[in-house]
């Protein structure tokens, strides 16, 4: 059962992508700390009520909610409902995401650079545009962004992924210098390869490995990053811990993976 009483009793929680995999696990950690948290989807309804399912059933309160997050209307609509049904949002956190093919810019559907742009980065825009009134006017907020390695790498037969990723960490370093004399923090968290649904077909698709728990003796710690690993990196930007933290970027990769992927594999999705 979750505490009754805990940091983030009574705050309002968006968490896009908050239905499966690493979204998941930050809808979980969050509600564990008292936190209402709003479950994002965009197509997978089944996932988002099996998150709200758990969270319920411990106790916390989670509601789900469709937008596909490139799109300007539907996010205003969906913030509009989540604080219709559960109060005005003080923790924002940009998970939602997509991956790229894999192809060389040359092979590369323009449409695909296009997408993960608007998803990755525009969608993550208009929803800080959206919640960013109610925290001014409360003097409080959290913006998490999780972001990814593959910034760092710039993998060959990444650029979409990898351009849409350094997009959106531009602009949580702008919101930062912002927003911080509102009193909003505004963080990154960047995850290399993570245990995900997503994450196990990727890596049997580039590297033929069909179980990821076969390259736990080749990563940090000698495991594959869990998204449980993600999560708790969000939950302590959030927290008071962090109170006296903005701007900053977290890598949650234990270290450096040792482990060489595609840049298409590295996904917060």
């Amino acid at each position: 059962m979750f505490a009754a009483m805990t940091q983030l009793t009574g705050r309002v929680a968006l968490v896009t992508g908050g239905g499966r995999g690493i979204g998941r696990a930050i809808s979980l950690a969050l509600a564990a700390d008292g936190a209402l948290v709003a479950v994002n989807y965009a197509r997978d309804r089944q996932a988002a009520d099996e998150t709200v399912a758990q969270i319920t059933a411990l106790g916390g309160t989670a509601a789900a909610f469709a937008a596909s997050v490139e799109s300007a209307e539907e996010d205003a609509s969906m913030v509009a409902a989540v604080q219709a049904a559960l109060g005005p949002i003080s923790v924002l956190v940009n998970n939602a995401g997509v991956a790229s093919r894999g192809r060389p810019v040359d092979d590369t559907d323009p449409t695909e650079t296009e997408r993960l742009i608007a998803v990755h980065a525009v969608g993550a825009h208009h929803l800080c545009r959206l919640v960013l009134a109610s925290m001014r006017s409360r003097g409080d907020g959290d913006i998490v962004f999780i972001s990814s390695i593959a910034t760092d790498l710039m993998n060959a037969g990444g650029a979409p992924y990898n351009m849409a990723k350094a997009a959106q960490e531009a602009l949580a370093m702008t919101l930062a210098k912002e927003v911080r004399d509102y009193g909003i923090r505004v963080n990154i968290v960047a995850p290399g390869v993570v245990e995900t649904d997503l994450g196990r077909r990727l890596m049997t698709a580039t590297t033929g490995v069909r179980d990821m728990r076969e390259l736990d003796a080749q990563m940090p710690f000698g495991r594959m990053c869990q998204p449980q690993d993600v999560a708790a990196a969000v939950l302590f930007f959030v927290s008071d811990a962090a109170s006296y933290v903005t701007g900053q970027r977290l890598c949650v990769d234990g270290g450096g993976q040792s482990l060489a992927t595609p840049a298409r594999v590295v996904s917060s999705a």
